[in-house]
């Protein structure tokens, strides 16, 4: 593989203010790509999510740190007309997109796990299917016809869970709709890019620690394992440069149509493409929490990584 594999290259990441989609981003320049980062929080105002300390800004500062060119351009995918202007600048700056991801998400703040369907404020779980499902909708509706001009496109969708993770109850109505519909959407999308040299794909990180995440435990990337004691499944969990790995790999495969349509997770990537998480290790959470956390098998988060 060539030092930096992307180098030309256009992406836009909707969704790319922290977590995965930061992690993707950045993944995507140290590839050598031209990042177009996307989200609503900036360093002059804060979105709904209501954290301040990560900014598209600041994600787009660490593409071009990478290796890549990082390019922040605040935008609610919700309102069509803000999508359109930011795919016409990407146009008239470059011609081209090769790389789609849609991360949008940013509603764990309305999701209540164990309420009924009836029981959840009807506005509440609407909102999680604005922010889940509408946004990515829209933006594939408004970026597509650009990424098609060149065969080879890559639409990458992000979601919380594998198909095969899926098919059990995601503990709320809404949250279980805005999570599977990700996955059907690159089986859908996968099949309208077929025939003119696309590939759609789903992608889940597992038990990612996300700023939000080591907030959660009270933990930093440094000292994580310290969360085990509180959450022994922690011991599976895997930090953001996994999956920012595993997309900039799909990007680079001159045969990544082989997966087109399909659900696919961090871990499963990694042992594809032969990438590590930043310690060296693989941790395949989804299978650990199939055989072991939901399962009957004795063994131990070590065997999974």
């Amino acid at each position: 593989m060539a030092a930096k594999p992307l180098t030309g290259k256009i992406a836009l990441v909707a969704g790319a203010t922290r977590g995965a989609g930061r992690a993707i981003a950045v993944g995507l320049g140290a590839a050598g790509a031209t990042v177009y980062a996307t989200g609503r929080t900036t360093r002059e105002g804060v979105s709904e999510v209501g954290r301040v300390t990560e900014t598209i800004e600041e994600t787009a500062e660490l593409v071009t740190a990478a290796g890549g060119a990082g390019i922040a351009v605040p935008t609610d995918h919700l309102v069509p007309e803000r999508v359109r202007a930011l795919i016409g600048r990407i146009e008239r700056d470059h011609g081209r997109l090769d790389v789609l991801v849609n991360d949008l998400w940013g509603g764990e703040h309305l999701v209540e796990f164990g309420k009924k369907m009836w029981e959840t404020e009807l506005g509440r779980g609407l909102r999680m299917l604005e922010l889940g499902v509408k946004s990515h909708a829209i933006t594939s509706s408004v970026a597509l016809p650009l990424l098609i001009r060149r065969p080879g496109g890559l639409v990458v969708e992000v979601t919380d869970g594998t198909a095969r993770s899926n098919r059990a109850f995601r503990e709320n109505y809404y949250y279980d709709l805005a999570k599977n519909a990700p996955i059907r959407m690159a089986f859908t999308l996968g099949e309208d890019l077929k025939d003119v040299g696309g590939t759609a794909v789903s992608i889940t990180p597992g038990f990612l620690r996300s700023e939000q995440m080591l907030d959660h435990f009270g933990v930093r990337e440094e000292n994580w394992r310290d969360a085990i004691a509180e959450s022994p499944h922690f011991a599976i969990s895997e930090s953001p440069l996994l999956i920012g790995r595993a997309v900039a790999a799909l990007a680079t495969d001159p045969e990544k149509q082989r997966w087109n349509g399909r659900s696919l997770s961090s871990g499963q990537l990694a042992h594809e493409y032969g990438f590590t998480d930043a310690d060296g290790s693989r941790p395949d959470a989804w299978r650990y929490f199939e055989d072991v956390a939901n399962g009957a098998k004795d063994a131990s988060a070590d065997d999974y990584r």
